[in-house]
């Protein structure tokens, strides 16, 4: 049976089992990625159907157990709570038991567990430094993963994330949109089509123990990214507003209380990535695009 054998006695098998912990955006936009030789399982809270790719088999969980036989490859884009990595604390033994069947585990974490570099440069031998709860949240839960014996276990640290569905359009076309300015201040940002790539990327070439920093080739200032949304809809440019004066929530805050730039040197070095959208410039053009053409076709299901 699949379930009983070790991995090297399916590394070359046509059978390939991809289980999500969290079928969410990310996790999407790899499983719509892959061929048709990979089986899919995912779970959700209870998310929209109409956004599940055709083909995978859902689970809900929380709530009855889902079972991990025959899963080769696995990835927990499941993000930890303050109660700690809701997949470890359910899944923790069944995994470490089970660690020599899987070919590739894949852990999504962020950025975040740098901290703040005051605009300065990290890459993956960077000192981790979390300077937010949600940053201390994801090295607690990296740390958690990197804790269980012989898994093949590939971290990677994601950036900002945009892509069909979520970027700055919606908010320029209804006005809402603002360019809020901090000086000094970037961030480092990918589209999901390349997270998935770079997932893919990984999956054929294993580096257990891996980490890997997934973002674009130029950190930018949020305003400016407001702006080229504003030029390309042929819109009026939204009005700067100082950080000081934006009122903006806790949460929204504290991204600002974060400042650096992502090296993605590994990626490119390592798993020879070749970014679709090396900076937001090109990555807006297409996205404009894609939302569009869905727009015409009265259809986002799949965002």
């Amino acid at each position: 049976m699949l379930a009983s054998r070790s991995r090297s006695d399916h590394l070359g098998d046509m059978t390939k089992t991809l289980f999500c912990f969290g079928l969410g955006y990310t996790a999407r936009a790899l499983v719509r990625s892959l061929d048709d030789g990979w089986r899919c399982i995912g779970t959700s809270r209870g998310e929209d159907s109409a956004k599940v790719p055709p083909g995978v088999e859902m689970h809900q969980w929380p709530g009855r157990r889902p079972s991990l036989d025959g899963v080769t490859h696995l990835l927990i884009s499941a993000g930890p709570s303050e109660a700690g990595d809701p997949v470890l604390a359910d899944f923790r033994e069944e995994i470490a038991a089970r660690a020599d069947k899987f070919d590739w585990v894949g852990y999504l974490s962020t950025t975040a567990v740098y901290g703040d570099r005051n605009g300065g440069w990290v890459d993956e031998n960077t000192g981790v430094a979390p300077s937010s709860v949600r940053g201390d949240l994801r090295v607690a839960a990296e740390r958690g993963w990197q804790s269980i014996p012989g898994l093949p276990l590939h971290i990677f640290r994601l950036a900002g994330i945009y892509g069909p569905g979520r970027g700055p359009f919606s908010k320029v076309r209804a006005g809402t949109a603002r360019r809020i300015v901090k000086p000094g201040q970037v961030f480092s940002r990918i589209h999901v089509d390349d997270i998935a790539q770079v997932l893919r990327a990984s999956i054929a070439q294993l580096r257990p123990g891996a980490v890997y920093n997934l973002c674009d080739d130029d950190p930018a200032p949020p305003q400016d990214v407001i702006g080229l949304a504003a030029e390309l809809l042929g819109l009026p440019l939204p009005a700067e507003v100082p950080f000081d004066e934006a009122g903006m929530s806790a949460m929204a805050r504290s991204f600002y209380g974060e400042n650096k730039r992502v090296r993605n040197d590994l990626i490119k070095s390592e798993l020879g990535v070749k970014l679709l959208y090396p900076s937001y410039r090109e990555g807006l053009r297409a996205l404009l695009k894609v939302e569009t053409e869905a727009l015409e076709r009265k259809s986002d299901a799949w965002f």
